[in-house]
């Protein structure tokens, strides 16, 4: 006859395996995980992205087009990298009186002064490839899988990882001290 003891060594010794071969087979991703994690959590403290700059005026009637900013923009990429590139997106942030405008497969971004269309910085946004690699969108880029899918299968396959390791972690934690009983 199996003791209730003897279950809960059963169950224990089984959480022990289950922890430490997910833990064994993830440790590659996790790792990734948590160093880009760390740096995007630092991306406005640090020189992973160029500081927003402030335009002339926060009025947005006063504003120049959007279609006519975009066209600065890319003219000023072009003058800076000597590249030309579509755009992405427009992030407008009318409390700075700014315009970030973004490019398709660049991590450039051009700031302009919405009001005057004045370039106020063209910069590098190292962000943007490391958020890439933290999310696993770069594996589908480089193998061109369609719809985002290793990104979505790698985030679902992350997020249970986590999961199963807070549930073993605590069990590995607290089954001993209730066999101890």
């Amino acid at each position: 006859m199996i003791t209730n003891r003897q279950k809960q060594a059963k169950i224990l010794r089984f959480t022990r395996k289950l922890h430490r071969i997910a833990g064994i087979s993830l440790f590659l991703f996790f790792f990734v995980m948590a160093v880009t994690g760390g740096l995007l959590g630092w991306k406005k403290h640090s020189n992973l992205m160029p500081e927003t700059q402030r335009g002339t005026t926060v009025d947005m009637k006063e504003w120049k087009p959007m279609n006519e900013l975009g066209l600065l923009a890319t003219s000023a990429l072009l003058a800076s990298t000597s590249t030309l590139s579509e755009i992405d997106r427009m992030d407008a942030r009318p409390e700075k009186g700014v315009v970030k405008v973004l490019f398709k497969n660049q991590d450039q971004e051009v700031q302009l002064d919405a009001k005057t269309g004045t370039v106020l910085s063209v910069g590098r946004r190292h962000n943007d490839w490391i958020e890439r690699l933290h999310d696993g969108s770069v594996v589908d880029d480089w193998l061109g899988i369609p719809n985002g899918l290793f990104k979505v299968t790698y985030n679902t396959v992350m997020g249970f990882a986590l999961v199963l390791f807070t549930v073993t972690g605590f069990w590995l934690w607290y089954g001993p001290r209730r066999m101890r009983r």
